[in-house]
């Protein structure tokens, strides 16, 4: 199958940016971030986002998108996506997806369309309110009652989804599972080729972890998260949520060392990677790239290029 895009995908530490800058800069690309926490401002450190010099004179998209007071889903991702990857192809360039949030792929490739609300009509904030006062139970009587299938599917616990499903349906009078159904018969928007990258023994990737979690500690991840909160960044927004960040700022507020909370995010970080894996496997067309333990970036390139001909992206 032709494809139109390039999707370099994998768990945290994979060395999903290098590889995807130095395609990008063989091919004509330009990198399309496909990373939930990167899009926030001031997130640099605890996000591993890319410098200037590891961007090596390469475009980017989707950095620094938003501040991180904003609730960035994967709907409001797609919309801001699909038009900077549609650009990039009128320019005859090549749109290169890099990131480990395989929801946001996933969905950029398929295009798809979200369920309509108005998200500052107060609606989530009352559904919330009602989590609380009434009790999540409440609220799961309400969904099974408008959209059983809905609620079969989300876990009794997932407040937040539950709260999303019926924010939809009271917003459009349209259950989300109809939506979704809908959605999934159009035919995808783009065609991927999927590189995905791995190490071939779990040691190598958690010892890579391990290193960039006290690197960032070096950097200044303790500073980064006391500049946030200091600024106002309440703690239980999403941004914040970000392992890394949460972490570091619970130690901070319990007056421990930030050294325990570095400790936490490196484990956290680990179940992250597993989480990430076992979605991309799910990917029957993904090829896979398995790294040694010392990543050798000419032999990825090769691999890659290979099939970046195969495929007719280039």
């Amino acid at each position: 199958m032709r494809a139109d895009i390039l999707v370099i995908c994998g768990p945290t530490a994979s060395g999903k940016t290098a590889l995807a800058v130095e395609l990008a800069r063989r091919f004509g690309g330009e990198v399309v971030s496909a990373d939930s926490m990167q899009i926030y401002r001031r997130m640099d450190i605890g996000t591993a986002k890319p410098t200037a010099a590891e961007m090596g004179g390469v475009p980017h998209h989707l950095l620094d998108a938003a501040d991180p007071e904003e609730n960035w889903s994967v709907a409001r991702y797609v919309d801001a996506a699909v038009p900077v990857v549609d650009d990039i192809l009128a320019r005859g360039k090549l749109p290169v997806v890099a990131g480990g949030t395989g929801l946001y792929i996933d969905n950029l490739v398929a295009g798809r369309r979200f369920a309509p609300f108005a998200p500052d009509s107060g609606l989530r904030r009352a559904l919330q309110d009602r989590a609380r006062a009434e009790g999540l139970p409440a609220l799961r009587q309400e969904l099974e009652r408008a959209d059983p299938q809905a609620a079969a599917r989300i876990h009794p616990n997932d407040e937040k989804r539950t709260i999303r499903a019926l924010e939809v349906f009271l917003s459009t009078g349209r259950t989300i599972t109809q939506h979704e159904r809908e959605s999934r018969a159009i035919p995808d928007r783009y065609a991927p080729l999927t590189i995905a990258l791995d190490f071939g023994e779990r040691p190598w990737l958690w010892e890579r972890i391990d290193r960039r979690v006290d690197e960032m500690m070096e950097r200044g991840l303790e500073e980064e998260v006391r500049a946030l909160l200091a600024s106002g960044v309440p703690r239980d927004c999403t941004a914040m949520q970000a392992i890394g960040y949460k972490e570091i700022a619970a130690a901070l507020e319990e007056g421990r060392p930030a050294a325990e909370g570095a400790a936490q995010v490196k484990l956290r970080t680990r179940q992250y990677a597993k989480r990430q894996l076992t979605w991309f496997r799910r990917n029957k067309a993904a090829h896979w790239h398995i790294w040694g333990k010392i990543p050798n970036m000419p032999a990825a390139v090769a691999f890659s290029t290979k099939l970046i001909t195969e495929c007719g992206l280039r």
